[in-house]
């Protein structure tokens, strides 16, 4: 492991880190905000410190890193980001303790979208802003971003966006790793601008229409609004975030495709149509539940159905409407569609579809061999072979995923948070969806989990969005051997 090789390239990461901050600083010195001097001081202490980790450590520029390091460059740089994107909501008395501005920065950069704000409304244009920025970063990754700027460090890149990107086999869709890392920002920045230009087209402002755009791209969730979505009441809103969030949730290879004028990629592709049906059939037995006993009309059922299943499946996380208080068939299957998630290759978190059907084939597989012994038959996925690695790699990841929830989930009710709350914050958290049930609900916030439970749940942010394997390595004791 060359450490040395490790720190550079977080200290090069911390630099580009500091550099964005002056987007949300320009807002801060626009709107006239005193939130401006804490964004003058992060920026110094972030690029400042970026600088010195890239000078003490820079050394010969090395071709190749071994995926050993490229998984502790991605963990270790998600974390060192975390950390420093808090000092503006810390140094600008956005929080009173640096756990909450950690917790929200971390929640940001996962696009998990829980928060410990009780007034989102009350706090600076800048520092909200920084909120949603970061969540656009951290959607189609910072790594992945960095890898398609890395070229003039003479790096391959192709361990680092291994270890970041949230699929079970990540697609190359250019001969080069940077051209690919450069190809999926096009496609994200391209899909942003024209979400930004349609909900300006419903009557919402630039500033709002900005900021719900960078949190509905990386299924991320923040709000400028205390009710979330639900402030504007307007249907059209209701309908383009629907749209969004849904595209943001398929695999970004597709999207790719499409441009190119593939116009059939999404129905071709098995993934895709899993998801598309998932949600279809979700969203007619959740309205069904609704009509009668929440809404009076099939219309408003569906409305309002449908943009949670959708907000919950992709991860994204935003409410319409305070779901804690739906029948609870309608939570349950909320909750189940935190552990599905969307697309492999997209933004959204969750275990994913393409794993789920995987899952789901070997185990008809199993039974069909207890029917017929002697038959040969192999798990497919879009007319083609998974392998028994890419299976049992599957298996691995469900089985750890299922098992951190549950430990999780007994840690957090141990610090006194009731089971209801315990079980959907920790499925939330791993999952980078945001609101759960209980206390922290579509209407509440993660403001009353004990100071312990916040520390639990930044790992478990963590541990969803970097696809478990790249955080729980590091407690593998052969990691640290050479």
């Amino acid at each position: 492991m060359r450490w040395r090789y490790v720190f550079y390239l977080v200290g090069i990461l911390l630099f580009f880190l500091g550099l964005v901050m002056v987007i949300p600083m320009m807002f801060s010195w626009y709107f006239r905000e005193q939130s401006l001097r804490a964004f003058i001081h992060s920026f110094v202490v972030t690029s400042g410190v970026g600088i010195i980790l890239g000078l003490v450590f820079r050394g010969k520029k090395v071709e190749i890193i071994s995926q050993r390091e490229g998984m502790a460059i991605v963990a270790i740089g998600w974390t060192v980001a975390g950390l420093f994107a808090a000092l503006p909501f810390y140094l600008g008395g956005v929080f009173e303790t640096f756990i909450d501005a950690f917790f929200e920065s971390v929640s940001g950069f996962t696009t998990t979208g829980a928060s410990v704000m009780t007034d989102v409304e009350a706090v600076p244009k800048g520092m909200l802003l920084w909120r949603s920025l970061i969540q656009w970063l951290g959607g189609m990754g910072i790594i992945v971003l960095f890898v398609a700027v890395i070229p003039f460090l003479g790096v391959g890149g192709m361990q680092l966006y291994k270890a970041e990107v949230p699929s079970p086999v990540p697609d190359k869709l250019k001969p080069r790793i940077q051209d690919t890392a450069k190809m999926l920002w096009k496609v994200y920045a391209v899909i942003s601008i024209v979400q930004v230009l349609m909900l300006m087209a419903g009557g919402m402002g630039f500033y709002d229409a900005l900021n719900h755009t960078f949190t509905t791209m990386p299924t991320g969730g923040f709000s400028t609004r205390n009710l979330s979505v639900a402030y504007y009441d307007s249907v059209y809103i209701d309908v383009v975030i629907i749209f969004f969030m849904f595209i943001a949730g398929i695999n970004y290879s597709l999207h790719f495709q499409m441009l190119q004028g593939k116009t059939l990629a999404f129905w071709k592709d098995s993934e895709c149509r899993f998801y598309l049906i998932m949600v279809l059939v979700l969203t007619a037995v959740i309205s069904f539940n609704l009509y009668g006993q929440v809404y009076d009309t099939i219309g408003d059922s569906i409305r309002y159905g449908a943009f949670q299943v959708v907000s919950i499946v992709t991860t994204t996380g935003y409410a319409t409407a305070d779901y804690n208080q739906w029948p609870a068939m309608s939570q349950l299957i909320l909750l189940v569609g935190m552990f599905i998630g969307a697309c492999a290759g997209s933004t959204g978190g969750g275990m994913k579809c393409v794993r789920i059907m995987c899952c789901f084939k070997y185990c008809y597989k199993e039974l069909f061999g207890l029917l017929h012994p002697r038959a040969v038959v192999n798990v497919k996925i879009g007319g083609k072979t998974v392998s028994d690695d890419v299976i049992r790699s599957i298996l691995g990841f469900l089985a750890l995923y299922t098992g951190l929830f549950v430990v999780c989930s007994v840690m957090l009710a141990g610090m006194g948070v009731d089971i209801i709350t315990s079980i959907s914050a920790v499925a939330s958290a791993i999952g980078n969806v945001g609101p759960g049930l209980g206390m922290v609900g579509p209407m509440g916030n993660y403001s009353t989990i004990p100071e312990m439970g916040k520390w639990l749940l930044v790992w478990c942010m963590l541990l969803g969005r970097l696809e478990i394997y790249t955080v729980i390595i590091f407690l593998v004791p052969e990691f640290w051997r050479k």
